[in-house]
């Protein structure tokens, strides 16, 4: 064999124009291999003694550039004679040894490992349920590499066509729940592309937005099925024409669907699939009659026949249930991964609350954008109207560029913005409810609720529009001190916590703002900086080089002028102070008193808004913020007290009293049944007779009412 090799080479040596000579070259390739095998073996007997160093030299000269390329030739030649068992012998080596080194490389002593995979991970694996190939390869060009938890859950029953009520939180991958196992079930049946074909696949939205979505979501994972969208607000003739041409999967609003049919135009009886997305708010929004008349032509009365039923939402009232039963069979199967768990909105989601005065509230979320989302990511502000919508987003407290959202806005219009902010067109969307359900708008860094709404539901759905496929978010909620029983109402029907925390400070502001500053300067063309050379150093030589940058830098960030503010309730021209007590506290007189002695009588009349701090170790309070040097400068700390400029908002108790009872009245706090009311006057939580309680506390005295308890009245935190 190796003979026959040999010849073959001599031949095509010999056409080639060279002459017999590559023999004696293989000949003496053969010795200088055999000769190299003889040195390594006698290193391998002997591992601990140097070879000569003449002989290092000599194997070092031995062969000229020309010999090792015809060496190296020849070797390749010989290895064509090799059996396919020592070449995958060669390749294993090779890359052992590739690993090796790679191991060492990152300060191992064994190869490096493929990371393990997590427990999801695996359970979601493609490999596991009945996906084409087709279709894994969209998924991943999409960015999908394993089907999420309510996905694993509801895709065999799905695809084999049992009903389904499924609730998941928000963000967790719901439509795919339901989008990858009826495309996989349609595309392995025979479908006969007749025209004018009737839809096999209908699924209502309850908002024209979420309709667009969710048939997005559809065609990213299918090219042979004919997908369509009806909605309000758009042209009928695209439309019509889709219906004439013949139609698969059919994703659409009731009250255009509902048109359609009116018009003896569509054909819902060939149904198969029916998907109610969010069927809570469809149902919410009065929907109830339009769903249940598009439904009456292609379900009967306890048939089996009936298309099957799905209804998805991250909340399913009782209600919700109840109108499932006029559609679903009996053995439909439930799905929730919420449950009774306590917590019903995002895990990923980071839930904050400002207190903040109406008035206040737009230059307050300018600065909460800056410092939480920044000049670069992105964020949607929500609020109850639209005028307050169109008015918040051409606010110039907003620095970012920002676009409002709502009904009233033209649906062209509507898809043009909701295009752009996904796009990374502009920074900061503002809209009412129309965003709330189902857009998977990619990396939203922040959520702004102007009010706490009135609906849990609202807020979790709100609150879902960031933290989305694992992705961590943050959610703040701006609320008034009328409004914090709402606050607590989400808290405890939403199963979350929201950490109460100040307006950002100057310090939070002009540090975000010098990173923006520094990205904006990492754009600059390089082309550009030559133009400015000469005036830069200009700008050095006048007013020094970090002087000249931080102006610079401050322009650019537009952090020029920055207004002191409130922890406690966000207004302008006040600054927070803590006072740190050494030991608990039983009442805020023992604060007023040590402020007297240290600051005078008539500076309390300068303090504002006292509370305690979280176990009554301290207070805080708010002083104009020209005082702020005259307090610092009076102030000695001692040993029971000390006092610093709050630069964050601390924890502070949750339900309080007011020990500093009022000046007039009299009574006891409480005398046993009825209820009187004291004489009016005195401070109450720290606050003046001329603020916002004049007339003392409730008290009671006895049968039948009685003597009154000036200033023993509840406040619960924030009190103002």
């Amino acid at each position: 064999m190796p003979s026959k090799i040999i010849f073959e080479t001599e031949d095509q040596a010999m056409d080639d124009g060279v002459d017999t000579a590559a023999e004696a070259k293989l000949r003496k390739g053969k010795k200088l291999k055999n000769k190299k095998k003889l040195e390594d073996q006698e290193e391998q007997d002997d591992p601990d003694c140097e070879p000569p160093a003449p002989k290092k030299k000599k194997k070092k000269c031995m062969l000229t550039l020309d010999q090792v390329n015809d060496h190296i030739d020849l070797n390749s030649v010989s290895n064509g004679v090799d059996t396919p068992e020592m070449a995958e012998g060669d390749a294993e080596k090779k890359k052992q040894k590739k690993a090796t080194a790679e191991a060492k490389t990152n300060g191992h002593s064994t190869p490096v490992q493929k990371e393990t995979q997590t427990p999801e991970q695996k359970e979601g694996a493609f490999s596991n349920f009945r996906i084409s190939q087709v279709t894994i390869d969209k998924l991943k060009a999409r960015g999908a590499t394993y089907l999420f938890d309510i996905q694993v859950k509801t895709f065999n029953s799905v695809y084999d066509g049992e009903d389904v009520i499924a609730q998941a939180r928000t963000g967790t991958g719901k439509t795919f729940s339901f989008a990858i196992p009826l495309v996989e079930k349609l595309q392995a049946e025979p479908v006969a592309l007749v025209r004018g074909r009737a839809p096999k696949v209908l699924v209502l939205t309850p908002t024209r937005e979420l309709a667009i979505q969710v048939a997005k979501d559809f065609k990213d994972i299918t090219k042979k099925l004919a997908l369509t969208c009806f909605y309000g607000g758009s042209s009928y003739n695209p439309q019509l024409d889709a219906i004439r041409s013949g139609i698969d999967i059919l994703v659409g609003t009731p009250g255009r669907i509902k048109d359609h049919l009116q018009n003896n135009k569509l054909d819902l009886s060939k149904l198969k699939h029916v998907v109610l997305d969010e069927v809570d708010q469809m149902l919410d929004m009065g929907f109830t009659e339009q769903v249940e008349e598009i439904l009456s032509s292609s379900y009967e009365k306890d048939s089996a026949s009936n298309p099957q039923t799905l209804l998805f939402s991250a909340t399913c009232p009782p209600w919700v249930y109840q109108v499932a039963k006029k559609y679903m069979r009996p053995e439909c199967k439930h799905v929730d991964l919420i449950g009774n768990k306590t917590q019903k909105a995002a895990t990923t989601v980071e839930h904050l609350a400002i207190a903040c005065h109406w008035s206040q509230r737009a230059a307050v979320i300018g600065d909460v954008i800056q410092v939480y989302s920044g000049s670069h990511g992105k964020t949607i502000v929500f609020c109850e109207t639209k005028r307050e919508a169109d008015e918040l987003s051409m606010n110039a407290s907003i620095k970012q560029s920002s676009q409002s959202l709502h009904g009233d806005i033209p649906q062209k219009q509507r898809e043009v913005t909701l295009k752009g902010f996904r796009n990374g067109v502009f920074e900061v969307l503002v809209a009412t409810n129309v965003a709330s359900r189902g857009l998977d708008i990619p990396e939203v860094d922040l959520v702004i609720q102007c009010s706490p709404p009135k609906d849990v539901e609202s807020y979790i759905h709100r609150s879902g529009r960031t933290g989305r496929a694992g992705r961590a978010g943050v959610c703040i909620c701006f609320y008034q001190r009328k409004e914090e029983d709402m606050l607590r109402h989400v808290e405890y029907k939403a199963g979350i916590s929201f950490k109460r925390v100040g307006v950002p400070t100057a310090h939070d502001i002009i540090k975000s703002s010098s990173k923006d500053a520094v990205k904006f300067l990492d754009s600059v063309p390089v082309a550009a900086i030559g133009h400015f050379r000469a005036s830069a150093e200009k700008l050095i030589e006048e007013r020094g080089a970090v002087d000249a940058l931080a102006a610079a830098l401050a322009h650019i960030s537009g952090a020029t002028n920055l207004a002191e503010r409130s922890l406690l309730n966000s207004d302008t021209g006040f600054t927070t102070v803590q006072l740190v007590c050494s030991q608990e506290m039983h009442n805020l007189g023992y604060a007023w008193k040590s402020i007297k002695e240290q600051l005078g009588e008539e500076f309390e009349n300068h303090i504002q808004r006292m509370t305690f701090i979280k176990g009554k170790m301290g207070v805080c309070f708010d002083v104009p913020a020209d005082k702020v040097k005259e307090v610092q400068d009076a102030w000695k700390d001692g040993r029971r007290w000390q006092l610093t400029i709050a630069t964050e908002l601390p924890e502070l108790e949750e339900k309080q009293f007011s020990d500093r009872g009022g000046r007039g009245g009299g009574g006891g706090f409480r005398g046993g049944r009825g209820r009187g009311f004291g004489g009016g006057g005195g401070r109450s939580n720290g606050f003046r007779s001329s603020g916002y309680s004049n007339n003392g506390g409730r008290g009671r005295g006895g049968r039948g009412g009685g003597g009154g308890g000036g200033g023993h009245k509840r406040f619960e935190s924030f009190d103002y």
